[in-house]
C-alpha cells in the first residue's frame, strides 16, 4: 500500500525501530525491496535521488515504484531523496511520490528555513512529506568530500529551531556519517545523535548508511534513528549476483535477472532485521 513517511516513521520513532530507505534505480531493484519487505512484513521506504537520474529518469522510476507501491501488501512510502531544486520535487510530487527530502543544507542557514519551509508548506496541502536535512552529510570521495567533516556536524540546539521554523517531518542529520564507500571506519557521535533526537522529537534520517558496522546501526537507532539510507550495499550487490549467474552458466539477461535480485534481497533483508523493521505490519 502507497502511503506516506508520516505514516511509517511515526510508529518506528514511538516504537524505538529505524526502517530502511532504499534507492532503486531499475525494476530489478524495486522487486528486491518490496517483495523482501513483504516476506518479512516490514515497512519500508523505496525511491530514487536527484544524482540518480542520470541512470532512469525520474517518470521512468515513477512507472515502476509507484503502481509496485500500491499493489504491495506493507506500508511503502516512494520518496524522492536529495532534491536538489525546487522544480525536481515538484515533479516528483506530480508524478505520485509521498514523500520529498529538499537538500538545502549547503546553503546559509537562513535560507535553507525559508527554502524548506516553502517546500513544506506546498507538500502538506497535498499530504506529502517533507525531509530536511541540516548540518552536511559529504561524499567519501569525490567533488563532495568535507576535509573536516566535524564542522558541518549539525548542532541540536540549531536542529531545535530548524524543525519549529520550517514544520519538517523528518530531519537528515550529520553526525559522522558520509555518502558512498567509507575508507575507514565511521565514528558516529552518537551523543549528538541522542540530543538532537532530544530536542525535536522528530524521526531522525541516517545518510550514508551503507558501510557501516552493525553494532553502529544499532546503536544509532536506540538514540532516534528512524530511518537509514541504503544504496550503495545493494548496488554492490546486484552487481555480485550478475557476476555468480555468469559464473552459473547464465548466458542472458533473462537468466541473470534471478540472480541479480537475489543477491540485492539478502542484503534488504539483512538491513531489515537489522534495523528492528521486521514483522512490524501485522
Amino acid at each position: 500500500m502507497l502511503v506516506s513517511m508520516n505514516e511509517i516513521l511515526r510508529s518506528a520513532k514511538e516504537n524505538g525501530y529505524g526502517v530502511g530507505f532504499f534507492n532503486a534505480v531499475n525494476v530489478e531493484m524495486a522487486r528486491a525491496v518490496i517483495e523482501t519487505a513483504e516476506e518479512l512484513r516490514a515497512p519500508v521506504i523505496i525511491g530514487t535521488a536527484e544524482v540518480l537520474l542520470p541512470a532512469m529518469e525520474l517518470k521512468r522510476v515513477a512507472d515502476y515504484l509507484i503502481p509496485l507501491a500500491k499493489e504491495a501488501s506493507v506500508p511503502v512510502c516512494v520518496h524522492y531523496d536529495h532534491g536538489l531544486t525546487f522544480e525536481r520535487c515538484m515533479e516528483a510530487i506530480q508524478l505520485g511520490f509521498t514523500s520529498v527530502m529538499y537538500d538545502c543544507s549547503t546553503l546559509s542557514y537562513e535560507e535553507n528555513v525559508e527554502k524548506v519551509a516553502e517546500m513544506v508548506k506546498i507538500c502538506h496541502a497535498v499530504g506529502v512529506t517533507v525531509e530536511g536535512e541540516l548540518g552536511h552529510v559529504g561524499d567519501n570521495e569525490g567533488a563532495g568530500k568535507l576535509e573536516n567533516p566535524s564542522d558541518y556536524y549539525t548542532d541540536p540546539e540549531v536542529a531545535r529551531d530548524y524543525v519549529l521554523r520550517t514544520g519538517v517531518d523528518a530531519l537528515a542529520v550529520a553526525v559522522g556519517n558520509a555518502h558512498g564507500d567509507y575508507k575507514f571506519p565511521p565514528q558516529l557521535d552518537f551523543e549528538r545523535i541522542e540530543k538532537i533526537a532530544g530536542t525535536t522529537r522528530l524521526p531522525l534520517v541516517l545518510h550514508g548508511g551503507s558501510g557501516l558496522a552493525d553494532r553502529d546501526f544499532q546503536t544509532a537507532v536506540q538514540k532516534g534513528i528512524c530511518k537509514v539510507n541504503i544504496f550503495t550495499d545493494i548496488d554492490k550487490a546486484g552487481k555480485a549476483g550478475i557476476e555468480a549467474g555468469l559464473a552459473a552458466g547464465a548466458k542472458t539477461m533473462m537468466g541473470l535477472i534471478p540472480y541479480e535480485i537475489q543477491a540485492m534481497k539478502e542484503v534488504v533483508a539483512e538491513k531489515i532485521r537489522l534495523f528492528g523493521s521486521e514483522n512490524r505490519v501485522e
